[in-house]
């Protein structure tokens, strides 16, 4: 059956509620939760004060929610179009970033560029033209997908591109999560499980190299098997984001009374916010938020296999992209923050400060709302004849 209720119709806009529900709890939590950890951030000396980095979260998020209605009202015809052409820029992006004088370096990392007003991280933008790019290329050629080998490498040429200038900014977390996203399109879209075994075990084999002949991610790995050997040195991020799970329990301190934040925990607002979440809500609040996550992917995969059903392949393929990326960087993200991966430095979607993610991030959640809408709307124009048919169908 393609749906089993008519969807939620606003101003000619259809909505999933497990869609809405999800991300606007997401963000609502993510946002409380910055500021929580972030309050006693603020430089008194420079003119700063303890609600900057809550206004500014609140300032990304409302530019976040606009770009994603604008994006919402964008045809999905219009998107697959303008693929190739948003992954080529955001490639020549992350050679504008390298230049000198362009990019900004914060912690040994040249990864944003320096606009008038804003710092913009490109490889957030990469990894939103990836879906697109790579949704509208596997609608294309998806028969020699399933059955060439050469269909599979060949779009990965370009992206391989894609991956040594994220190594060179480094940001090697980036480069993973946006080859993730375009092996989990060609898996989902139906590739030879042969073909695919082989290519992930190239890739899978390239990362090992690249972590074994770099001695800061080598360090990493060794300082994630055993963060208490050197709690002060490799395993001191990792300790301490320990020590916040294990301080919080089950129902956690309450909101505002984490310890860990107050710079003990680097990076406590950003890419380690799940911890203070741990150590401030308990078990509670993580099981929370792992839920949240969940219904916001299965419902991305719910839209991608109706979009399928009604053999409507790039928005089938877009909602899976974005499901597979949202699942696939909160997953690493929460794995990092609970000693499960070793640290890489990915932001929880929707939840983390920063202006670059929460706006591209904001913009995927409209883009996948879009994706809905459409399908829904072909459904409901179908009328109830062909949901009839699919469910006798399935009897057969």
């Amino acid at each position: 059956m393609i749906f089993t209720r008519r969807t939620p119709k606003i101003d000619g806009f259809h909505y999933d509620a497990g869609l809405v529900i999800s991300s606007l709890a997401l963000l609502l939590i993510g946002y409380v939760m910055v500021v929580s950890s972030s309050l006693h951030l603020f430089d008194p000396e420079k003119g700063g004060h303890f609600w900057d980095y809550p206004v500014k979260q609140f300032m990304h998020i409302l530019l976040g929610l606009g770009l994603a209605k604008t994006i919402t009202r964008i045809p999905l015809r219009v998107w697959q179009k303008l693929g190739p052409w948003l992954f080529v820029v955001s490639v020549l992006l992350l050679i504008v970033v390298l230049v000198p004088g362009l990019g900004k370096t914060v912690n040994g990392s040249t990864r944003w560029l320096k606009l008038p007003g804003a710092d913009v991280q490109v490889s957030e933008a990469l990894k939103f033209a990836a879906v697109i790019y790579m949704a509208g290329y596997v609608n294309r050629h998806h028969q020699s997908l399933r059955v060439s080998a050469f269909g599979l490498f060949k779009p990965l040429l370009l992206f391989s591109v894609a991956s040594v200038l994220l190594l060179l900014e480094p940001d090697f977390g980036s480069s993973v999560v946006v080859l993730i996203i375009a092996m989990g399109i060609m898996f989902l879209a139906g590739a030879k499980l042969s073909h695919f075994t082989l290519l992930f075990s190239m890739v899978a084999g390239l990362a090992v190299l690249l972590v074994i002949f770099e001695p800061y991610r080598l360090k990493r790995v060794t300082g994630f098997m055993d963060p208490w050997a050197n709690p002060l040195g490799e395993g001191y991020q990792l300790s301490n984001a320990l020590i916040c799970f294990g301080h919080g329990g089950v129902l956690g301190t309450g909101l505002g009374n984490g310890i860990q934040k107050l710079s003990y925990l680097p990076e406590a607002h950003t890419d380690f916010l799940f911890s203070v979440i741990a150590e401030e809500l308990g078990l509670v609040g993580v099981m929370a938020v792992i839920a949240l996550f969940s219904v916001f992917v299965w419902r991305a995969f719910k839209v991608a296999e109706q979009a399928e059903k009604l053999d409507e392949k790039f928005a089938a393929y877009l909602a899976y992209g974005l499901g597979v990326w949202f699942g696939f960087q909160a997953f690493v993200n929460m794995g990092v923050n609970m000693g499960i991966l070793p640290t890489k430095g990915l932001t929880l979607p929707l939840m983390s400060y920063g202006g670059g993610s929460m706006i591209i991030m904001c913009c995927a959640v409209g883009l996948l709302f879009r994706v809905h809408s459409e399908i829904a709307e072909i459904n409901a124009s179908n009328g109830p004849e062909p949901r009839v048919r699919a469910k006798r169908a399935q009897h057969v």
